[in-house]
């Protein structure tokens, strides 16, 4: 697993914020694992909310960042995957208490909902908070893949 490595992607409506805290990430001394999209030409979220859940499975990062324009849809994708817990924040006290209350591994943000200096705040605080464990934990565990009977 890339301790310092974090996995990011985004559609088309999250670009300009994912080069953004790229450039932020890679300021703080993070290395920067970039699933996409490369450009402003028209995609579908699904395949980058993917994209980072299999590259946090595949072992490039151990959190990931995805982005679109609300944060909504590429969270719901990222979640399809049994490993991830995605967290759609849009200020820092959610970005912390998904750390420290649903050990969140991946954090979701709107580009269209909230400005730069606020998504780089959140990123700093979701990176930088631990997850408190102990009465959490078993909350957290009731979070993995069931299958419905």
């Amino acid at each position: 697993m890339a301790d310092n490595a974090i996995v990011i992607g985004s559609d088309h409506a999250g670009f300009s914020l994912k080069q953004v805290l790229i450039a932020h990430l890679k300021d703080k001394g993070w290395d920067v694992v970039d699933v996409g999209t490369h450009g402003l030409d028209s995609v579908d979220y699904p395949d980058f909310g993917g994209a980072v859940a299999k590259a946090l499975k595949d072992g490039k990062g151990e959190r990931g960042i995805v982005v679109c324009g609300t944060g909504i849809g590429i969270s719901i994708a990222a979640n399809r995957h049994a490993w991830v817990r995605a967290a759609l924040c849009h200020d820092i006290t959610s970005a912390r208490l998904c750390r420290e209350h649903n050990d969140a591994n991946v954090l979701a943000l709107g580009a269209r909902l909230i400005g730069e200096e606020v998504a780089k705040d959140c990123v700093d605080v979701f990176l930088d908070t631990e997850f408190a464990g102990g009465r959490h934990q078993r909350r957290v565990d009731k979070l993995g893949f069931t299958e419905s009977t």
